[in-house]
């Protein structure tokens, strides 16, 4: 399959644009839109720069994924081709290395993580976005494509979907200070969930903010923006309900690594402006939905 690698800076006056295809393949690039065009919300992207890295691969090929050059490489934490048993145990053992921390008070550089699915062919898009914060001010946008191997399995999402996500962490320019995940932290069976696991393989604090609650109970969550209730599984406390919209459902914020829940909730909210989903998860999220379009 060829391979595209496109720059773009939309938000310079000398826009630049810079394209690699394989010979006599035709450009496909397409325009993203700030916000204020007039288009729909999922239109609405942000400019900044974005590089597109479509390949194909097995998760079974993926045994030690490479690190990006901003960040200090980890050691391998376990290879990939497992049994769903086998991945539950080995959950069950990496839950106890989760460190739960308030996130460092002053925070410049913040990322959003999301992956979509294409509807015709097994292959997922993972996508990046950098953030200034508290600022918000998109820096980088980043995404990688590729088949998925690993079968749907309640609980072990973070199997599917983290080599691709690794992989898309080689391409940025830039070392995050903390990744928003769409996804859960602890708020999850074995208390390990996609951003848990994320957080241990790079070593970075994470915040799961997730959409559908997977584990736990809550009270009644306040109709207005900011108002939330604890998330509590078997008489522990593992997240979040928390109202980023007055009137709108609320997301389930659980801390993922490095991270607790009241530093966790505080962030997400920081990073929530007039839509339900923090900034930085919006715009890999609208990044992801273009992109699996085209597969």
């Amino acid at each position: 399959m060829s391979v595209a690698l496109v720059v773009s800076r939309g938000a310079d006056k000398g826009a630049k644009r810079i394209e690699h295809r394989a010979e006599g393949e035709e450009s496909g690039v397409e325009r993203h839109t700030a916000h204020g065009s007039g288009r729909k919300e999922k239109e609405s992207l942000l400019p900044c720069a974005l590089y597109l890295a479509p390949c194909t691969f097995h998760q079974s090929e993926i045994r030690n994924p490479k690190l990006p050059k901003c960040l200090v490489a980890q050691p391998m934490l376990h290879p990939w081709d497992l049994t769903p048993k086998e991945a539950i145990a080995l959950q069950k053992r990496l839950a106890s290395q989760v460190v739960l921390k308030p996130l460092p008070e002053r925070l410049t550089v913040i990322a959003g993580a999301d992956v979509g699915y294409s509807r015709r062919y097994k292959a997922a898009v993972a996508a990046l976005a950098i953030y200034t914060y508290p600022g918000l001010e998109c820096r980088e946008l980043v995404q990688f494509s590729g088949d998925i191997a690993y079968p749907y399995v309640p609980g072990l999402l973070s199997f599917r979907e983290l080599p691709l996500l690794l992989e898309t962490f080689q391409l940025l320019r830039e070392r995050p200070e903390v990744v928003l995940c769409d996804g859960q932290g602890i708020a999850h069976p074995r208390r390990l969930g996609l951003a848990s696991h994320l957080g241990l393989w790079l070593d970075l604090p994470t915040v799961g903010c997730a959409k559908t609650i997977l584990v736990g109970t809550h009270g009644k969550v306040g109709p207005k923006k900011g108002q939330y209730r604890f998330l509590e599984h078997h008489y522990e406390r593992v997240g979040v309900a928390l109202r980023t919209r007055t009137k709108v459902k609320p997301m389930y914020v659980s801390p993922g690594h490095l991270a607790d829940l009241q530093s966790s909730r505080r962030l997400v909210m920081g990073c929530c402006l007039k839509y339900r989903l923090p900034e930085p998860i919006r715009q890999a999220h609208l990044a992801v939905q273009r992109a699996v379009r085209g597969i």
